[in-house]
């Protein structure tokens, strides 16, 4: 059986793939050599997770797969239009197009790529537990929360290296908008006086020094969220915030809100978002996309080999597909797997 590797490069000029030999009949939109159109966005997790859907739909079902470019929103609209089948890595409550879409049937959310994916304050676990392979002691033992930044021992161990007497806050690149509100966070927890708020140039910047601390064991505080590549390859700890509510979210995320008190984030949930006239004839699709939730941690861990390989998407796919079978194999039929580890050999 010929095998199909769906390249970020082919996948961003919109080519469309299927194999030969795969058996007609399970999946009826596919029969009549109807082409399934993916979100072609470009972020790793979301272009991970749309590789190796597209793999499984062409090698294990005989369909053919396709992606067009395009950024989130327009990328939503297209499918809600249904120029776009599948929006493989949506996510709720963060588009109004998305939200309009839903709301007015024409686009029907589909089970979850993945779930448990947060976003917070976070320090590197040997602060707290210690890294005896590196000899490394606890810096902090018994830091849980965020309430306790303000202590003058967190302070002196956060140290900012330019700044005499405050600790350093890492966060988000400027215009992000998780640095609006983690230095709006910052003034509600009382903060501002004790942390320089370093807010690197770009989001490679960011990772930069939150690796190159890490690795040479230093003290760390900053912002980060999953999935991620930086999740994947070091342990972390999520400092605990006060719970997350409508009205105090509401107050963080504006920029004339009161700053008297700060949350948590809210939970996130991420969808598969289908075209409604898609969903309706393409049952079979459908069960599979419901089954298809990608544990965390593999995300996690796909996204550090990418960065650890310099692996695209597709090459990607193809690890996860070889190492991760008993995830995988799970959501498609027997003999759709077969085929799949067919073009594996």
């Amino acid at each position: 059986m010929k095998k199909y590797l769906l390249s970020a490069g082919l996948i961003a000029a919109g080519l469309s793939f299927g194999p030969a030999g795969a058996r007609a009949g399970e999946i009826a939109w596919c029969d009549g050599g109807k082409t399934i159109t993916f979100a072609g966005v470009d972020w790793e997790s979301a272009a991970f997770i749309t590789a190796v859907m597209q793999r499984l739909l062409a090698d294990g079902y005989g369909c053919q797969v396709d992606s067009i470019p395009g950024n989130t929103m327009i990328l939503e609209q297209a499918t809600a239009d249904g120029e776009v089948q599948i929006f493989a890595e949506d996510w709720l409550g963060r588009s109004d197009v998305l939200a309009k879409a839903i709301a007015e049937g024409k686009t029907i959310p589909v089970g979850h790529p993945f779930t448990g994916a947060a976003e917070g304050w976070f320090v590197p676990d040997y602060v707290v537990n210690g890294d005896a392979a590196r000899d490394i002691e606890p810096m902090a033992p018994d830091l849980k929360s965020v309430h306790q930044l303000s202590d003058p021992a967190m302070v002196a161990l956060f140290a900012d290296p330019e700044e005499l007497g405050k600790g350093r806050f890492l966060n988000c690149p400027s215009g992000w908008s998780c640095e609006a509100v983690s230095t709006a966070k910052l003034q509600a927890y009382g903060l501002t006086d004790h942390y320089v708020n370093m807010r690197p140039g770009t989001g490679v910047a960011l990772d930069a020094e939150i690796t190159s601390n890490i690795l040479r064991g230093e003290p760390l505080l900053f912002y980060y969220w999953s999935p991620t590549a930086v999740m994947g390859r070091f342990d972390l700890i999520q400092l605990e915030e006060d719970p997350y509510s409508d009205e105090c979210w509401a107050q963080i995320t504006d920029p004339n809100g009161s700053r008297d008190q700060a949350c948590a984030f809210p939970e996130v949930e991420v969808i598969y978002s289908l075209n409604k006239d898609f969903h309706d004839a393409a049952p079979e699709i459908v069960d599979i996309l419901g089954k298809a939730e990608f544990p965390l941690a593999d995300i996690n861990g796909v996204l550090a080999y990418m960065v650890d390989n310099k692996a695209d998407a597709a090459k990607a796919a193809d690890w996860f597909l070889r190492e991760k079978p008993e995830v995988w194999g799970a959501w498609i039929s027997p003999e759709a797997r077969a085929r799949v580890e067919a073009t594996l050999q």
